[in-house]
């Protein structure tokens, strides 16, 4: 009986393993042949995609989702997604109007939007290079078209010689003109319209301060200030006003004109019945002789230039020159307020420089020649820009005319009718939102100058 327990026992074991094989194959013992063959079915498909492109089938795609086997090659501009359902890959050709707006896109230097599956590795490389080939193409392009256009613009430098050269004309430096415009002007047989038009070009040429300093070189700049002497008011008037832009700023220049008499040849017009245009050139050029330079200021006092001055502030028909006149006055008292404060800082006793402005004694001749009054009753001058440049002028010479200041009652109604005209103008520019606005400033100053007369 135990012996036949056994023999029964072995007999459903294997009856149940038969059939557990035979209803899922997944228990049942591997097969190396079948193993075998998948391997190499796995291996050859792997294989198959490896190949290279050059070789591969081209799949025709259409408007439907197909299948894609191994080793077909999609065309450019086909979709391509994965089935997760079955696991293949599914090919069909992009809608139209998605494809032109692709298209597009491309046009307009935008990503198109085309799976990059689409394209092989080789693919990909050789529509790079043809980018980078017309990039260097049409860089090259405008780097040609860019040196044309300069070419016909511009000529070299050795071509226009040998054309100047060709039709007889040289090249002058500005030493050479102005040596030609002297001539000119000096030369008797010139008429009055070519000295004119030499002076007015020598003006141009002579704001630069070594065209200036080479009028010296060759007698040039006395020959200019002879023409001052000129009986002609035009020949006077453009004297000067090239003689005011050699001297501005130009110390050598201020010298050599101080030494060959120019200050007292302008000082001599100014005092003359002149036309007014003639008068104001030669101011110009008085006031470029006289600031930054105290040795001809002290020339300027000996030879009565304030009395000048004072005659030509009080003739009628000059309130023009008068501010004029004015701003210089300011300008050269200020001057020697920053020379003395310049001192200070450096803490240098006796500079030269400082040495020539104290010899001008310019203060005290203003009052002495009754410049507290006159530069007072200028205020009543109806310009905004004219009354601004007296007020700064008072209040440079308050220290020393205190004391007129507030006898002259003409003063006092002035500046209270000033205040009140102002504080109405500054109230408008703070309604347009000017908080520091001109009037301002301006009602500030009065205010000022009240204040210290009180």
């Amino acid at each position: 009986m135990a012996r036949l327990g056994i023999l029964l026992g072995l007999l459903m074991a294997s009856c149940f393993t038969f059939c557990l094989s035979h209803k899922n194959s997944e228990f049942a013992l591997t097969n190396p042949e079948k193993s075998s063959t998948k391997e190499t079915e796995r291996k050859e498909s792997t294989a198959e995609e490896e190949l290279d492109p050059k070789v591969l089938e081209v799949f025709h795609p259409t408007h439907e989702w197909q299948a894609l086997h191994p080793g077909q090659a999609v065309p450019a501009g086909s979709h391509v997604r994965l089935n997760l359902q079955t696991g293949a890959r599914e090919v069909k050709l992009q809608d139209e109007d998605k494809f032109r707006s692709n298209l597009k896109g491309l046009k307009k230097g935008k990503r198109l939007d085309i799976d990059a599956n689409t394209y092989t590795s080789q693919d990909l490389k050789s529509a790079l290079a043809k980018f980078k080939e017309g990039a260097e193409m049409e860089s090259s392009k405008e780097d040609k078209e860019r040196e044309a256009k300069v070419k016909r613009l511009f000529r070299p430098i050795e071509e226009l010689k040998k054309d100047f050269e060709e039709l007889n004309v040289v090249i002058e430096t500005d030493m050479q003109i102005m040596v030609r415009l002297i001539n000119k002007f000096n030369s008797s047989s010139s008429s009055l319209e070519e000295k004119i038009a030499a002076l007015f070009d020598l003006e141009y040429y002579v704001h630069q301060m070594d065209n200036a300093q080479d009028l010296l070189s060759f007698g040039g700049l006395q020959v200019v200030i002879n023409g001052l002497n000129s009986t002609e008011p035009l020949v006077k008037e453009y004297a000067a006003f090239a003689l005011g832009a050699a001297f501005s700023s130009n110390p050598k220049v201020q010298v050599e004109a101080v030494e060959g008499g120019a200050l007292q040849k302008l000082l001599v017009i100014l005092a003359t019945e002149q036309p007014l245009t003639a008068k104001k050139k030669v101011l110009f050029a008085l006031c470029s002789l006289l600031r930054h330079f105290p040795y001809a200021q002290q020339q300027f006092l000996k030879l009565g230039g304030l009395q000048v001055l004072r005659s030509l502030v009080q003739e009628k028909g000059t309130e023009v020159l008068a501010v004029r006149v004015v701003t210089l006055l300011y300008d050269l008292v200020t001057e020697k307020m920053f020379a003395e404060e310049e001192a200070e800082l450096t803490q240098e006793t006796s500079p030269e420089k400082l040495q020539q402005y104290r010899q001008v004694q310019l203060l005290p001749d203003l009052r002495e020649q009754g410049w507290c009054e006159i530069t007072a009753h200028l205020l009543a001058l109806p310009e905004h820009d004219a009354r601004e440049k007296v007020l700064q002028t008072l209040g440079a010479l308050l220290a020393t005319c205190r004391d007129h200041y507030r006898q002259d009652p003409q003063l006092s109604r002035t500046l209270v009718s000033l205040q009140a005209e102002y504080q109405a103008l500054a109230a408008l520019e703070l309604r347009g939102g000017e908080d520091d606005g001109y009037f301002r400033e301006l009602l500030g100053a009065v205010s000022s100058l009240l204040e210290e007369l009180r």
